[in-house]
């Protein structure tokens, strides 16, 4: 980086992770460009601002971030409060990215189209590592210009691209036609899309707590809209992972969510439709049919896709990748997070040494730095970002030392592609004493949704 070291550090994404890096980078003396798709920082937490997170404030903020904010007057929330996905713009990164040395260096309608070495393909070698990057940007004014930097930081998150309905990764035959009966993820089904659900037969398809959020939802808006038929259907044999461990659970929000999932089941009030592998979408004129693998079909007005998210690595084509080839991470990363056999709590911390890859001070953080797994914490994405700039600051002994202790929390089973912070709504915490949902068990680290934050309007 000796070479460019004046240049900016790019950083893709301007929700929390995304902020906190350039947090990070102001205090090691370092510029930072940041690029949002949207028109404000956290657009895609925009989406989902009606729910409300598992985790306390005073494990949502970042060290660097609050460092920037306490001598502006900025009073910091109730470090026990839940907050939901507004509170978290509102409270915390609007009054960041409002700051002169984070605004100054904020480019809000901002899409990121490609990112490469300067002058050079991914077929080059000569001299690779003391090229600068590249940022090609599609800006608001509608111009499309190139960004020279020094290094690039990815925080783009995951929530532009939602799984697909059908199996085996790939979209259900005629799911791409059925769009316009497909709902967004996490939508506002009590408050500003409830148009769209009352009174008709919703079917749910997922099995994570994004799932679950959105069917205890649907069952409050049919206490008032009684014509209101909710659906859910998942593909394994049983919804026992949604359930969860009950009153057992490390996190007892998570818990409480997970009972009353199940007792909406067992009272009728949900059809709950088990080992429904979804195999095509048939677009009717009053309804879609969807239809499972081994050839039942189910009928509804709109679908809502709860399937998680998965990396859009598109716009680093031109890039040297070292990819775990199942989930998408970075390959040494990638073993330590396979949802196959880690949950939240037994994911160790880590830092730039893990996200490096073979194109020197290239680092995707955040929730797209675990690819396909979906059990991140934002916790993790704030040591990420502390860590990647200690390495672009030539601080190696602080890059490399890990200051992030994550306890084992218990059992994080979550969508694929939603994050470990799954998001519990307001009728689920209302049923938890005083301060909401999580009476938080020492210590709870946990993010957003994915997907959820990290930014489907673009970037997070």
């Amino acid at each position: 980086m000796d070479a460019v070291k004046r240049l900016p550090v790019a950083v893709i994404g301007a929700g929390p992770v995304g902020l906190a890096a350039a947090a990070h980078l102001l205090e090691r003396g370092l510029e930072p460009l940041v690029f949002e798709t949207g028109t404000t920082a956290g657009a895609a937490i925009e989406q989902w601002r009606h729910i409300r997170l598992f985790s306390p404030w005073r494990f949502n903020l970042d060290a660097a971030a609050l460092r920037l904010l306490e001598p502006t007057g900025w009073e910091p929330p109730r470090p026990t409060a839940l907050p939901y996905g507004g509170e978290l713009i509102d409270n915390y990164l609007a009054p960041l990215a409002a700051l002169p040395q984070v605004a100054s260096r904020l480019q809000t309608g901002a899409r990121v189209i490609a990112v490469t070495r300067q002058g050079l393909d991914k077929t080059h070698v000569k001299d690779r590592d003391t090229t600068a990057f590249t940022v090609r940007v599609e800006h608001a004014d509608g111009e499309t210009r190139d960004h020279t930097v020094a290094a690039v930081i990815d925080a783009s998150g995951t929530w532009s691209r939602r799984n697909p309905l059908g199996t085996s990764g790939l979209p259900a035959i005629g799911e791409e036609a059925a769009a316009d009966r497909i709902s967004a993820p996490l939508p506002d089904v009590t408050g500003r899309d409830r148009a769209a659900f009352a009174g008709r037969r919703v079917l749910v398809v997922g099995a994570g707590h994004s799932a679950a959020n959105t069917l205890i939802s649907l069952a409050d808006l049919a206490k008032e809209e009684p014509d209101t038929r909710i659906l859910w259907a998942v593909r394994g044999a049983s919804a026992g992972k949604v359930y969860g461990g009950g009153d057992a659970d490390g996190l007892p929000a998570r818990g409480q969510l997970g009972a009353r999932v199940r007792r909406l089941v067992e009272a009728g009030k949900v059809e709950l439709h088990t080992g429904f592998g979804i195999s095509s979408l048939k677009t009717l004129p009053s309804h879609v049919a969807v239809e499972a693998v081994d050839g039942r079909t189910l009928e509804a007005d709109v679908v809502i896709p709860c399937t998680g998210f998965r990396p859009d690595l598109n716009i680093l084509r031109e890039l040297r990748l070292n990819l775990d080839p199942a989930i998408e991470a970075p390959l040494e990363l990638g073993p330590l997070i396979d949802p196959e056999f880690h949950s939240c709590g037994t994911v160790p911390p880590h830092g730039a040494k893990l996200l490096a890859h073979p194109d020197k001070d290239l680092y995707i953080v955040g929730m797209k730095s675990y690819g396909r797994a979906p059990t991140f914490l934002l916790a993790t994405g704030y040591e990420q970002v502390r860590s990647v700039v200690a390495a672009l600051a030539g601080d190696q002994e602080a890059a490399d030392t890990i200051q992030l202790e994550l306890p084992d929390t218990g059992v994080c089973s979550t969508d694929a592609g939603t994050s470990c912070d799954v998001p519990a709504p307001a009728s689920a915490n209302a049923e938890s004493a005083g301060s909401g949902c999580c009476a938080a068990p020492e210590p709870v680290f946990i993010g957003f949704p994915t997907g959820l934050a990290h930014g489907r309007s673009g970037t997070s």
